[in-house]
């Protein structure tokens, strides 16, 4: 198995995400624009102001992706009561939304993507040359065949890992191949409690995976775990924006707003620099402190001062 440091990078459009490169941020918008076209333009504006990588949707073939059982049971919704299959529709996007979206990305200078969730929606989202990567959803782990259609790409494969088990995530990545995917670490509980978060598993993966890169999918509330992450050698973060956590929908509660996508970046920017490279040295900032405050140079420091 190849384990070098270049096996651990995959191209996302005009990016390289893995070990040693700046964190692909990506802000899930999800179904959070409710089906309006102006509320996804808008999350994509927040993005961008923010310095996020790219934003992310969801795109699903309502018949295939609803239970039929599913489909006359009526709900409340913000249009008024409707049958479920009526709202699966209200709130998905067609060609002409996502020409409008890939329009505007370009505009902004911001990349886009989305979660296929049946094969109908992976050719759907094919019409799309821009699209940097296609992203598996943790529901989709178990879909063997999603997971060969999506392969049969060629476009890189981020798949998130939540609700499965280590035998379903091993499964997943021998049907995708792991020379083009991207892992996530993910709780699929929506906020996720910190408790349940398990962040460790960012680097049991990167353990048990070596020449993959990892991320984290993010659904919990706050910040301060995601940057946790980030510390932990995630390579892409993943977290669902909102223009307001009191929109209706189911996703909104675990989304960062605004100002909180703005903090999210500049702290993960900042996280990324004082990592370093792990090698330990003598910075020439430090070394006017030395002279003033340490009394006794010591044997090591005259050691190397004579080899010098």
């Amino acid at each position: 198995m190849n384990t070098d440091a270049s096996s651990r990078l995959r191209k996302l459009g005009s990016r390289t995400a893995g070990p040693g490169r700046p964190v692909y941020v990506t802000g899930e918008i999800g179904i959070n624009h409710n089906g309006e076209l102006d509320n996804a333009i808008a999350l994509i504006d927040v993005a961008a102001e923010a310095g996020c990588d790219a934003v992310k949707f969801q795109k699903r073939t309502p018949e295939i992706c609803t239970p039929r059982d599913q489909w006359d049971i009526e709900r409340d919704t913000p249009w008024g009561r409707m049958k479920y299959i009526d709202y699966r529709h209200r709130v998905e996007f067609g060609e002409d939304e996502y020409r409008a979206i890939d329009e505007h990305c370009k505009e902004k200078g911001i990349a886009w993507f989305a979660s296929p969730w049946d094969t109908e929606a992976v050719a759907f989202l094919e019409k799309f040359d821009s699209i940097p990567a296609h992203k598996v959803a943790s529901a989709s782990l178990t879909d063997d065949e999603l997971l060969r259609t999506l392969r049969a790409t060629g476009r890189t494969v981020i798949l998130s890992t939540g609700m499965s088990t280590p035998k379903q995530i091993r499964h997943a990545v021998e049907v995708l191949g792991s020379e083009n995917i991207l892992l996530c670490h993910a709780t699929s509980t929506y906020p996720a409690k910190a408790e349940e978060l398990n962040l460790r598993v960012i680097n049991t993966l990167q353990n048990e995976f070596p020449n993959v890169p990892i991320g984290y999918s993010g659904h919990e509330t706050g910040l301060q775990t995601t940057l946790a992450a980030v510390a932990l050698g995630a390579t892409f973060v993943e977290r669902h924006i909102t223009l307001d956590r009191a929109m209706w929908g189911s996703d909104q509660a675990a989304s960062v707003e605004p100002q909180g996508l703005q903090r999210l970046v500049r702290d993960i920017r900042t996280i990324e620099a004082s990592l370093g490279d792990g090698v330990k040295k003598v910075y020439e900032s430090e070394l006017g402190p030395m002279k003033k405050l340490r009394r006794v140079a010591g044997v090591v420091a005259e050691a190397e001062s004579a080899q010098a």
